[in-house]
């Protein structure tokens, strides 16, 4: 009743909506999938055992009645906790990630895959001690395993999938939209997707007129920023389209974009002319709409999952291992200055978000007492021991904290500070796009170009960031890591 009660509040027509607000909605579809899953799993699995028995050597096995074999202590174990692991290998394939925006054909291709991997893992862990009377039998079981996980893990998804489709085509789900914009451009895109509502699910529930474009007489409810805002944060807007004006200048929708960020609410736009802006960002095919998303890196689901399991592992590690050298640094920065050892600041990281960032401190405590301010490396508020720091790069080694609790991530564009971004967003509109990933403790911006000393210096870095955006991927962030290594032990920190 709270999703129907904030729609009123606005006098924003509704029908009978189930999907209440779109996290509750992905939360509960990827419960179903992962429940699934794991049934279909289990029951492929006990298939594939079937088989096994018929296929064993008959001085291991036959012996026993197939009941028997069904019995035995590791066989249960293994129909028990199989499934269970398996789980993770679909999760780090993405499948889960999204479960609203995927076609058919791939999710085809992700269950096939999925099964490949798996059938590869069951077999060198399990299965490749197993007495076989003939090398051939090795390739027909994992034939019939690879066949029995994707047959019945796909077809539990495609019933799933199935149901989703019917629940959108029948009006029962659906996603309620806002369109940024009042131009007849936007008039056409709202009409245009309410005629295809039954195979799409959009539901456009208001407007909001852009300034300084032409204005026409809406049918649809009037809105203003402030209260779009508000809908997004309670869960009643599930996207925001950005349909501008022919011919609006790029920065327009870029401050749009700045102020939406931290709405958490995915943003696109209709690819009405080519930019800098559309010619960067993945294009997302919404079916009959080729919609740009503007809050997602050119990134796959997998390699999305891949890089969070890097970051943890690494921080993890890292934390662990350089914990005699955080002791070292820790009592070198205490004799070197009064004050604490870690310093504290806040940053403004993924989606907008602030969150406190943590390193060696390197400066006096009083280094801001007139306000922030950039440094260079013959500052005079950098003590010796701060030189050091920041020639090697060990003043950034707390991040690692800051990774591991999913802040910031291993490779990302360096955060900034709210007092510094409002001064890069007036020279460069377009670094609101960093927002899109996770902040990171290197960057291509920082092998490249290093500590930036001028609010011009920084955009001239931020361009380094804008092409590791659309070029993100597992590869590249392993060579950013390695330049990074080469950096800190050349000192070129600074």
């Amino acid at each position: 009743m709270f999703f129907v009660k904030s729609l009123n509040n606005f006098n924003i027509p509704y029908r009978s909506i189930k999907m209440r607000g779109r996290q509750i909605s992905i939360k509960l579809q990827r419960i179903r999938y992962v429940a699934t899953d794991l049934v279909t799993t289990a029951v492929a699995f006990f298939i594939f055992n079937i088989f096994r028995y018929f296929l064993m050597d008959v001085n291991g096995y036959m012996h026993l009645s197939i009941g028997e074999f069904l019995e035995l202590p590791k066989i249960l174990t293994e129909q028990v906790l199989i499934p269970i692991c398996l789980l993770g290998v679909y999760w780090l394939s993405g499948y889960y990630n999204d479960p609203f925006s995927r076609s058919r054909l791939e999710e085809v291709h992700i269950t096939l895959v999925s099964a490949l991997i798996n059938a590869i893992l069951i077999f060198f862990a399990l299965l490749i001690n197993d007495p076989l009377p003939a090398r051939k039998l090795s390739y027909e079981l994992m034939g019939v395993l690879w066949s029995c996980l994707f047959l019945f893990t796909y077809i539990g998804r495609l019933l799933i999938t199935s149901s989703a489709i019917r629940h959108f085509e029948n009006r029962d789900w659906c996603f309620n939209t806002v369109i940024i914009g009042d131009s007849p451009e936007a008039a056409e895109m709202a009409s245009r997707l309410e005629n295809l509502q039954t195979k799409l699910g959009y539901h456009v529930i208001g407007h909001v007129p852009i300034e300084g474009e032409t204005p026409r007489r809406s049918p649809l409810t009037h809105l203003t920023h402030d209260q779009t805002e508000r809908l997004c944060h309670n869960g009643s807007i599930d996207q925001i389209i950005i349909v501008p004006e022919q011919g609006s200048p790029e920065a327009k929708v870029l401050d749009l974009l700045f102020r939406y960020f931290r709405t958490g609410v995915p943003i696109r736009i209709a690819p009405t002319s080519l930019s800098f802006l559309t010619s960067n960002i993945r294009l997302n095919d919404i079916i009959a709409e080729p919609f740009i998303d503007l809050t997602s890196p050119a990134m796959n689901n997998w390699q999305k999952n891949m890089k969070r399991v890097i970051d943890v592992v690494l921080s993890g590690v890292a934390l662990v291992v350089l914990s005699p050298l955080y002791l070292a640094l820790a009592i070198a920065v205490k004799w070197s200055s009064p004050g604490p050892v870690i310093y504290r600041q806040e940053r403004i990281g993924y989606r907008q978000k602030p969150f406190f960032i943590y390193k060696f401190r390197s400066m006096r405590t009083d280094a801001e007492a007139a306000g922030p301010q950039l440094s260079d490396e013959d500052d005079p508020r950098i003590t010796h021991v701060g030189k050091f720091l920041r020639k090697y790069r060990f003043d950034e080694l707390p991040q690692f904290w800051n990774v591991l609790k999913g802040d910031m991530s291993l490779v990302g564009p360096r955060p900034e500070r709210a007092f510094f971004i409002e001064k890069i967003v007036r020279e460069a509109p377009y670094y609101t796009l960093v927002h899109q990933v996770k902040p990171g403790i290197t960057s291509w911006g920082m092998v490249k170009f290093g500590y930036a000393r001028t609010v011009a210096e920084m955009v001239e870095r931020t361009r380094y960031d804008l092409i590791y955006l659309s070029n993100m991927s597992v590869a590249v962030d392993f060579k950013i890591l390695l330049h990074t290594v080469k950096t800190v032990f050349t000192g070129k920190g600074i």
